[in-house]
């Protein structure tokens, strides 16, 4: 008869970084670390009901995510914005024996709500798998310290767990990024943990069963290319959230004010005059070109072979106010972005080419105030 498998259910301590947590020299701080004051301001006041080992209940989290002002004038800010429905059901799921697969095109906050809701559910962003096309089992289940098996056979000490396994240990919350680059074989080392919230360790005859207050949160788009699709017995085991594109051309030009003005104080660079016109026109020209068609409905266009998604008109307009700040005068200006629209408009010079040429001429052109983006675009070009 086989030895009875013992449950490994410890908690296993995670190796941590030597730097001071919420150190200024950090470029970009953890969620936890980022929001410490709001996450304690909230878990403070928060006297509902709360999921074992949650460090608040599901109202403060969604509360932490879609901004609030609390009873003692404590202002929450904002973390996703959009439909408020969305964020509770993604909460909700959380809290329930279902993991949750966060779907959209990229660029559509998916990455920042996982965080954000690891680091308000758990306290612990931290606990992350990257998705690629190389990521091994071992990244999801646990791999081996090769120094401590040759010398002594397998054992706890040689064994060296995933970021899965800490979170099953712990009942905390891990992430898993881009699903579907992963390969599928690797995708579907997942299904026993889903399904039996256990996770065999066959060469020493035990396994790790999640505690309660466990879940795994998922991000997966299926417009990018090297994806591989879910198996049907995976997405089983998954509640999923889609994510879409803003409503509105103001959702997505305040999206994008946001995080530029957020990056920009993390990189010191100076607030630019006049930028919120600048963010407006590379919003516009980003949503008229992956919508096919003008803000007045009057025109149609092509549209190029990249997503155009929020997350790249941040980076245009972050761009730009990092050369208007060094390489200009500090006010944000058409040519400060002109370089950045190109790059993110033309991916494929033949193609894209084309359709950017073609914007240009049929809609920058001729719009009334629009002109000096056009010359400073057609400059770029040249």
């Amino acid at each position: 008869m086989s030895a009875p498998i013992t449950p490994l259910v410890e908690p296993v301590v995670p190796v941590l970084s030597t730097a001071p947590a919420a150190s200024a020299e950090v470029l970009r701080p953890h969620a936890e670390e980022a929001f410490a004051g709001e996450l304690a301001a909230l878990a403070a006041q928060d006297d509902r009901p709360r999921p074992e080992r949650w460090r608040m209940s599901p109202w403060a989290v969604a509360t932490y995510l879609l901004g609030g002002t609390l009873p003692d004038g404590t202002v929450i800010t904002p973390k996703y914005v959009g439909p408020r429905r969305i964020v509770e059901v993604a909460v909700t799921t959380l809290a329930t024996d279902r993991a949750l697969l966060l779907l959209g095109v990229p660029g559509t906050a998916k990455t920042w709500v996982s965080e954000h809701l690891a680091a308000a559910v758990s306290g612990d962003s931290t606990l992350l798998v990257q998705g690629t096309a190389g990521t091994p089992e071992e990244a999801v289940r646990y791999g081996w310290n090769y120094a401590r098996l040759l010398a002594h056979g397998p054992s706890r000490e040689a064994l060296v767990p995933s970021p899965v396994m800490r979170a099953m240990a712990q009942g905390m919350t891990a992430r898993v990024e881009e699903l579907t680059r992963m390969p599928a074989d690797v995708q579907d080392s997942l299904i026993t943990i889903l399904s039996e919230k256990t996770l065999p360790v066959p060469e020493l005859g035990e396994e790790t069963q999640a505690v309660r207050g466990f879940n795994l949160i998922a991000t997966a788009n299926d417009r990018d290319r090297g994806v591989n699709d879910l198996s049907s017995a995976l997405r089983r085991r998954f509640n999923t959230v889609v994510l879409p594109l803003p409503e509105s051309a103001d959702a997505e030009v305040g999206i994008v004010a946001r995080r530029v003005g957020q990056l920009g104080r993390s990189l010191d660079l100076p607030a630019a005059p006049g930028g919120i016109e600048e963010i407006r026109r590379v919003v516009t020209v980003f949503r008229e070109l992956r919508g096919g068609v003008t803000a007045d409905g009057r025109t149609k266009v092509k549209s190029p072979s990249g997503t155009l998604s929020t997350a790249e008109a941040i980076s245009v307009v972050t761009q730009g106010l990092a050369l208007a700040a060094h390489f200009g005068d500090g006010v944000l200006r058409p040519a400060d972005i002109a370089a950045g629209l190109l790059g993110a408009v033309v991916r494929d010079p033949a193609a894209d080419g084309v359709v950017w040429q073609e914007y240009l001429e049929t809609v920058v052109r001729e719009r009334d105030g629009w002109q000096d983006l056009y010359r400073a675009c057609r400059e770029v070009a040249a």
